[in-house]
This record gives structure tokens, sequence and C-alpha cells, in this order.
């Protein structure tokens, strides 16, 4: 069943001693706003841990097989949507009985659909899927119906570096210059604590161009809520999704802009809370008299 509502949608999440989102520009250290100190999580981090969820939850079977995922060779998958039109006969001979150039005009539509029914990732956040040109292979661009900010901390965070040891060693060198001792040494860096703020966006439109579904949509709450169980890691620390307040509209243009209704869900540290260590040291105030007309709040976490 197809989208006929606009969505906007507020997602909060913390971590305790881990590492939200390293930055490899800086060493791997947690991400952050060098002018304020909050620290960031960027929108591509979220997407991931959605698109692993969904591989988890389906199986990675069509129509929710991943497009963007670890060592995925992207001409492949195009080269798969060019057979699958050929052998349904979707892409048919020229009138000199040659079959037409892969990757133009129709092909590239039909291409394009084909991902669409058969990738998760690529009908929900949309992809370019061009990088076959130069071979013929081309599926076009798909402009996504979901699209996500990055993750903001509420406060400044302190970004932590640990020192740590290894006990063994790689080579039977190695050991001998250790002399039995343990000199392996290496870096880890944490937050102690970080509250972090999205915001996300949901067209009707584009899901009527990608076919993005409204069980899709239920997949993907799904995904927000359950994200952070499937991704634990002795890097990541304790992460954990806290609030995901989603506003529905009744028309697929929207009701009211979308700032004024994100600006309603307003967690703030609770008096007296200098250092916050954890989600209790937080308070979420929700807005929810006199919506603005066309809109309702559904609290999915919170």
């Amino acid at each position: 069943m197809s989208l006929s509502n606009r969505y906007d949608f507020v997602l909060l999440f913390d971590v305790k001693d881990g590492n939200p989102n390293g930055d490899p520009d800086a060493g791997n250290l947690p991400r952050v706003d060098a002018e304020t100190g909050c620290g960031l999580v960027t929108d591509v981090s979220l997407k991931r841990k959605v698109r692993n969820y969904v591989a988890l939850a389906k199986g990675e079977t069509p129509p929710y097989e991943i497009y963007i995922k670890e060592k995925a060779i992207l001409n492949k998958q195009h080269e798969r949507a060019y057979e699958a039109i050929e052998k349904t006969g979707e892409n048919t001979p020229s009138a000199d009985g040659q079959k037409k150039r892969k990757g133009g005009g129709k092909q590239v539509d039909e291409a394009r659909a084909w991902m669409c029914r058969n990738f998760y990732d690529v009908r929900t956040f949309g992809a370019v899927m061009s990088t076959g040109v130069s071979t013929g292979v081309n599926c076009g661009q798909v402009r996504g119906p979901v699209q996500m900010t990055f993750g903001r901390s509420l406060d400044p965070i302190m970004p932590m570096e640990h020192a740590i040891t290894r006990m063994a060693v790689t080579t039977e060198a190695e050991a001998e210059k250790q002399d039995g001792g343990n000199r392996t040494m290496g870096r880890k860096y944490t937050v102690p604590y970080g509250l972090y703020v999205a915001h996300g966006f949901i067209s009707a439109h584009l899901a009527d161009q990608t076919g993005f579904s409204a069980d899709d949509l239920t997949l993907f709450w799904e995904s927000l809520a359950n994200m952070f169980e499937q991704d634990r890691s002795a890097a990541r620390g304790e992460m954990a999704t806290r609030g995901l307040y989603v506003f529905k509209h009744d028309s697929k243009l929207g009701n009211a802009p979308a700032h004024s209704l994100f600006t309603r869900i307003r967690p703030e540290k609770k008096e007296g809370i200098i250092a916050p260590r954890r989600f209790e040291d937080y308070a979420v105030t929700v807005d929810a008299d006199n919506l603005p007309s066309g809109i309702s709040l559904e609290i999915k976490i919170g």
C-alpha cells in the first residue's frame, strides 16, 4: 500500500562510554562541532545501522536486499538489473534485430525501477546508480523519500582518550623484544555520555516514485527502535534509542512546517545536573496540545 501522508520525526539516542561515530579526519575521535563542542553523528552512520538491521531482519532477500553494504560491487548489482530486464523481454531488439545498448533511454528507467523493487535502501534512501555509465550499465539516480539530519548532542561532549595494552604479539621477533612484558600499546576514544537528537523527513510524493510502501515504513520505524541492539561492539559502548516521536500529516504535501513541529519535543538537562552521565539526567517535554490542523503525534518510543 502506498503512502498518502507526509511524516516528520524526532529521534533521540544516547551513548555511554563509547564512540558513536569516529571521525577519520581526526584519528577516529568522536565527531564534534568545533565551535560548540557538541557531538555529531552523521546521517550516513544512522542509515548504515538501519541497513544492517533490515539485512538481519529480512535475510537480504528481495524485496529487502541491501545495495550499499560492505564489499559490495555496485556495477555487479546494476548488471543484475539489466539481466533481469532481458529475461523478461523488456529490453526488446531494435528494428535491425540487435539489442539496444545498455544504459540508454527506456532501459535506464526500467533498470531504476528494478533496483527500487528489489533493494530496500534504494527505494528508502535513494542512490546514485550511474557508476557504470562508461560500460553502458546505467541505472540512473533515485531520490529517496526518507532523509535524516546529523545527530547532534544536546550538550558539549568531552571525548576521552584511553591507553590500552595487548598481551598477545603477532610475531616471534616481537615476543623476543618484549621479554615477556605487555608492551603493545594502543588508543581508544570514548564519550562518557551524550544524548543526541536527529530529525527526519518522509515524502509521500517521492515514496510514490520509488515504491516505498506502508510496510516499508513500518520496517523503518522498527529499525530505528532496534538498530543499536544489533550494533554492539567494544567501540560503541552502550547506545540506545531513547525517543521516537512521529508527526503525521493528513496530506502528502504536509500541513505545517517541519521546524515548527520539532520544537514541540524539548529534551533538557534536569535542574542541578552539571555533567550528565545517564538518560535520567534529562527530562523530555512533549507539547502535544493544540497541534496544527491536520497534524497528529505518535510517540513510538518515549
